[in-house]
């Protein structure tokens, strides 16, 4: 008889040597015993020889997927999981295909216990609830009560989803805490040694009444995908019963109330903004401020407006706000804004003397660690802001317009025109009013050759030149 003895109940990578030596050494699966800990072996396999050797040049065979299953197969609290795997991935040394046989006694029961760890993984997901601890900026702590022992393989997924917060994780068995730099397990914990509340939880309580649809409501499905036994540590869990008690109640007003008619892209997108006499550029700002016409501005720091001169001949309308913008609530600030500083100077042209803005007002990113990767904006975000462009230009009354870049042109122009084409050629603005085109500084930049970026950055200069000339020239 061998003894196998693992560090802990999810110990994988020994659970994985020692399967991989008994296996080089012929030994079946009713001849190993695994323990877990600091276990006494019994007398047994003390007096018990180890069973003779395979070829030195063995090797075993398994699958990845085989390997991926049994990861999650040992987070099960089955006690008899260990010697499962093992005589799984001994049979599989003589049937490659084992797996595939699904009518199988031993591949049904991985697959029982790889879904319910699954399943239970899934739920720590979506209902582990952060509190803030008191006194203690940027720290929380949440309570769980798994059914298997997911900790540790679930840890890294709020690592990756909380990177910036100070956070601890509590259940019966493990606690996985992380310090915005390192994650560490320790024991287990008590419910008390959570906080019992804080003030976000009202926050979340009206953000879940407000999504609770009573016409879509089964009881059956919502309590199959959030079962009750997570209910008790669930901040939302007090308002389920009385929005269930109301849902038939709430579900007749809703069929009793007047359609509401849908508010349609033509109706803002498309119609000419109404600016009152006298409306200055600073009340456009004002207004814009406040604008959730798309998607994406929720998430945006802040509308970026346009700025310059009420008089200026010449507009210069780019892509969107970038990083730097959206925090400063200015266009052009950031490396392609210094870029864009440098070219007009050398063209001539002073940056007080022209009206710079964006198609776009809000910036789109996609969050990666700290950082917020830009992403270019749909063509919905640029229909939906040629409302505050047409009223932008319409108090203006530009002479001449260069769009710098392919989302401008689309914006200025109302359809799709190559930047060399439109550069070369032209084009008329929604407005009547003509344009010319150019590349957007941010391209400059991120050419990864020193010849490519000079071109691009002459053709910039020469265009703002050819730009200054035409604008300034009629205004004269």
């Amino acid at each position: 008889m061998r003894v196998a003895r693992l560090d802990s109940e999810t110990d994988f990578e020994g659970w994985r040597g020692h399967a991989r030596a008994l296996l080089c050494d012929g030994v079946a699966p009713e001849d190993v015993t695994w323990q877990v800990g600091e276990a006494q072996d019994s007398l047994f396999s003390i007096l018990d020889a180890p069973a003779p050797p395979r070829d030195a040049g063995y090797k075993p065979r398994v699958s990845k997927q085989f390997l991926a299953d049994a990861k999650l197969a040992l987070c099960h609290r089955d006690e008899g999981r260990f010697g499962l795997l093992y005589r799984l991935i001994y049979r599989m040394q003589e049937n490659g295909q084992l797996l595939s046989n699904t009518v199988d006694d031993d591949v049904i029961r991985l697959n029982a216990l790889v879904k319910s760890v699954s399943r239970d993984r899934h739920k720590m997901r979506a209902f582990v609830r952060f509190r803030a601890v008191k006194d203690e900026d940027d720290t929380f702590i949440a309570w769980f009560e798994p059914e298997h022992r997911i900790v540790e393989e679930n840890a890294p997924f709020f690592v990756r989803r909380f990177t910036n917060m100070t956070w601890s994780i509590l259940t019966p068995y493990c606690s996985a805490h992380w310090d915005r730099k390192t994650l560490r397990f320790g024991p287990g914990a008590a419910r008390e040694d959570a906080p019992d509340g804080d003030a976000l939880e009202d926050l979340w309580r009206t953000y879940f009444a407000a999504i609770f649809n009573p016409a879509r409501l089964k009881v059956k499905a919502m309590t199959s995908e959030m079962p009750k036994k997570y209910w008790k540590n669930l901040p939302e869990a007090d308002l389920i019963a009385p929005l269930i008690a109301s849902a038939q109640k709430s579900t007749a007003g809703m069929v009793e109330a007047a359609p509401t008619a849908p508010k349609r892209l033509a109706d803002y997108a498309f119609a000419e903004p109404d600016l009152a006499p006298g409306d200055a550029l600073a009340e456009m700002r004002r207004k814009a401020s406040a604008c959730a016409l798309c998607d994406h501005a929720c998430h945006a720091t802040q509308t970026v407006f346009g700025e310059g001169p009420l008089d200026a001949p010449l507009m210069v309308v780019g892509e969107q706000p970038g990083d730097l913008e959206d925090i400063a609530g200015r266009p052009f600030v950031g490396p392609a804004g210094q870029l864009f500083d440098e070219a007009l100077e050398e063209a001539g042209l002073a940056r007080d003397a022209v009206y710079v803005t964006n198609a776009v007002k809000h910036f789109r990113f996609t969050p990666k660690g700290k950082k917020r990767i830009h992403q270019s904006p749909k063509v919905s975000h640029i229909d939906h802001c040629r409302w505050w462009l047409k009223a932008e230009r319409k108090l203006i009354k530009p002479r001449m317009t260069l769009a710098m870049g392919a989302t401008a042109i689309r914006a200025l122009a109302g359809r799709a025109i190559p930047v060399s084409e439109a550069r070369e050629s032209g084009f008329d603005c929604f407005d009547g009013r003509p344009g010319i085109a150019t590349v957007h500084p941010a391209a400059i930049l991120r050419q990864t050759g020193a010849a490519e970026a000079d071109a691009l950055r002459a053709s910039l200069v020469a265009d703002l030149r050819r730009a200054k000339a035409q604008a300034f020239a009629t205004a004269a």
